[in-house]
């Protein structure tokens, strides 16, 4: 972040929209623009432009100045508005679950903009640990997990795209069958009827009943056919 030359106006503008999200009635929408502007603080945004703003102003330049205060005044409200969505209280119709989700995210953010805490994710890929220790991991394997669906803990395991993303380097273990072992969890998941697995091999099981059906069926017209004649 050093390195790159900001400006100032348009980030100051993109802060100042995100925090206009966050009185949004959608939760999603909240959740999402809080942990953007979570990644934002992560990278040094705010410390950096708060240093050329103090930088411009021994330059005795008046803008400078204006934008300092402006800065801090922003910044102030966005970590106003974070604490009191991670207390905020449900209203009449508010989805429990949602609000729980809203409230620990939030929760997540304000002890990282107070005590530079950033949230942890660990979770078990074929025994193996995969850890998370900043917001840009956080927001990536959320999103991921996501879009790859049942086929995640097989590319957590082979791709090693995502191996340097993460850090992470799995063992290999393997069966006598050289297949890779899956936990009691990912036994579980692959057996339950509603797994993607399941799913497909249900769908092959009916085809091949519907075709064994039809040639049964063609057998049988066959033969009435040569019975009468």
């Amino acid at each position: 972040m050093s390195e790159l030359k900001l400006n100032s106006k348009n980030w100051q503008n993109s802060i100042s929209y995100l925090s206009s999200l966050l009185d949004k009635e959608d939760r999603p929408v909240r959740i999402a623009a809080g942990k953007a502007l979570a990644l934002i603080f992560e990278i040094g945004v705010m410390e950096k432009l708060s240093a050329n703003s103090i930088s411009a102003m021994t330059r005795e330049e008046s803008k400078p100045q204006e934008s300092y205060i402006h800065l801090q005044g922003l910044k102030g409200k966005v970590i106003t508005q974070v604490k009191n969505l991670s207390v905020e209280a449900g209203g009449k119709g508010s989805a429990k679950k949602d609000l729980n989700h809203q409230r620990s995210v939030f929760r997540d953010i304000v002890e990282f903009f107070e005590y530079g805490y950033t949230p942890e994710i660990s979770m078990k890929i074929v025994g193996d640990s995969l850890r998370t220790s900043s917001w840009s991991q956080v927001i990536q394997l959320n999103f991921i997990r996501h879009f790859l669906g049942g086929g995640f803990i097989k590319h957590m395991q082979e791709n090693e795209f995502l191996h340097d993303v993460f850090g992470f380097t799995p063992r290999r273990r393997y069966l006598n069958n050289n297949e890779p072992r899956m936990s009691s969890g990912e036994k579980r998941m692959f057996k339950s009827p509603n797994s993607p697995q399941s799913k497909t091999r249900t769908q092959f099981l009916n085809k091949q009943r519907l075709l064994s059906e039809g040639r049964n069926f063609g057998h049988y017209a066959a033969n009435v056919v040569d019975d009468a004649f």
